[in-house]
This record gives C-alpha cells, structure tokens and sequence, in this order.
C-alpha cells in the first residue's frame, strides 16, 4: 500500500553527483514509496536537489526503513558528540 506521503525541507548544502561533481542543494524531498533500484518493496527516499540548475542537480537515495532509522540515529548521535556553537 501507497500512502504518498511526502515531507520536504529548505536545506543548505552540498552533494556529489552526476560526473563526481560537486553542487549546491537547497531542497529535500523524503517520501515512502515503492523503489526504483533498491531490492525492497518499499523504501524511504531521499532526493537532494538545486531545482533551480534543472533535473540533472540531484541526488537520491532508497534506504529500508531499518536502514533509514539507523541513519536517523546516526545523524543524531553525530550533533549531539560536537560542541553547540560548531552547529549554529
């Protein structure tokens, strides 16, 4: 079942993509949805984009839902381990 649910976020940030190069991204855009590549029936989906540089100005990724909590998790323990005003 397909919930279409979509959550996005102003972001501020780089990526690597198409070629190994480097880019500005400034838009997430998460959802749960079938895959395209990954070897799940469903999976979180991160795309990570410029829109404003066109559909080539992307990065995306298909993580299980395991997979996906466990970077949750990470990301949070990474913060947490670093002084406050490193994060501001």
């Amino acid at each position: 079942m397909c919930t279409y649910t979509t959550e996005r976020a102003a972001i501020d940030g780089s990526a690597k993509g198409p070629n190994g190069s480097w880019f500005h991204v400034t838009d997430a855009t998460v959802y749960f949805d079938h895959p395209v590549h990954a070897m799940a029936g469903h999976t979180l989906n991160i795309d990570l984009t410029d829109p404003s540089r066109g559909p080539s100005a992307r990065v995306a990724v298909e993580l299980t839902a395991a997979s996906a909590r466990d970077l949750v998790a990470a990301i949070q323990a990474a913060l947490a381990a670093v002084p406050a005003e490193l994060t501001r």
